[in-house]
């Protein structure tokens, strides 16, 4: 495959990004970043003022920018390129406006569907970057990527022991959850004020840490019993919840407080935005 069929052009408010396939993962022209977020004519110039103010830039630019072959209308050049966390490093050091809207958008198009089916890895790094942009701790994201992990072992499980349909699924998870939290996710999610959003993103530490434990010795359990149907499957997934629920009650006993929360990402962040 040519240069020029592997660099693609992506749209950024009208303004034009080329990319490139480089190892399995989208590189992105720098230049064309930042032209797009400075509408700078010589964004050569102002890639050099910005790594002259910003040391730390300068000092990693080694890992951060790559030379790539890059198809254009005069032939293939090598122009400087970084991947999309590289070029979250380098906006952190462009005074834009335009910046937060770029990022939301950078975590889109650089990982793309096509390339997630072919490296799941890239699914999972496109997840946490939203995450991260949506303004969740670190700490919280591992939670919920752990989570997410989980609950992917435990649905497979589900499919090969006798769940057939959407049904079957929503009817074990209310069993894990009203064993856990006394509550069903719609319950759950009717407390928090929440509608269609994910109930899971909107859990603190500590429910997220529960819903794990619920979930993990729900899969164990089916493993070590060899459980088939929906019947057995449905009593381990209360025996799962009341393993979570009962290390649950006691953390509620020694703390003297519920950790079943009405707190939610949404309303947090509504929070912040009003001081």
């Amino acid at each position: 495959m040519s240069d020029s069929e592997t660099t693609k052009i992506v749209l950024f408010k009208g303004a034009k990004v080329r990319k490139t396939l480089h190892h399995g993962e989208w590189w992105f022209v720098i230049v064309d970043v930042i032209s797009a977020l400075t509408d700078s004519t010589q964004p050569e110039g102002y890639l050099k003022d910005m790594r002259r103010r910003d040391e730390e830039l300068a000092k990693g630019w080694g890992q951060i920018a790559t030379p790539l072959s890059i198809g254009t209308e005069g032939g293939t050049q090598k122009m400087n390129c970084a991947t999309t966390e590289g070029l979250f490093r380098i906006v952190q050091s462009i005074p834009s406006p335009k910046a937060e809207p770029f990022k939301r958008w950078l975590a889109k198009v650089g990982y793309e569907r096509v390339q997630e089916i072919e490296n799941p890895e890239l699914a999972t790094k496109r997840t946490r970057m939203l995450y991260k942009l949506k303004g969740y701790s670190e700490d919280w994201i591992e939670k919920r990527m752990r989570g997410i992990a989980i609950r992917e072992e435990l649905t497979d499980e589900w499919k090969n022991r006798g769940a057939r349909d959407r049904q079957d699924y929503e009817i074990l998870t209310a069993e894990i959850s009203k064993a856990t939290f006394g509550v069903t996710p719609s319950e759950y999610k009717k407390l928090k004020g929440l509608q269609r959003e994910n109930l899971r993103d909107h859990m603190t530490d500590f429910e997220l840490i529960f819903n794990m434990l619920g979930e993990r010795a729900t899969t164990e359990i089916h493993r070590v019993e060899d459980s088939k149907g929906i019947p057995k499957l449905k009593s381990d997934a209360k025996a799962g919840g009341d393993i979570a629920g009962g290390a649950r009650k006691k953390l509620e006993d020694r703390l003297g407080q519920s950790v079943v929360s009405k707190k939610n990402y949404l309303k947090n962040r509504e929070d912040k935005r009003l001081r």
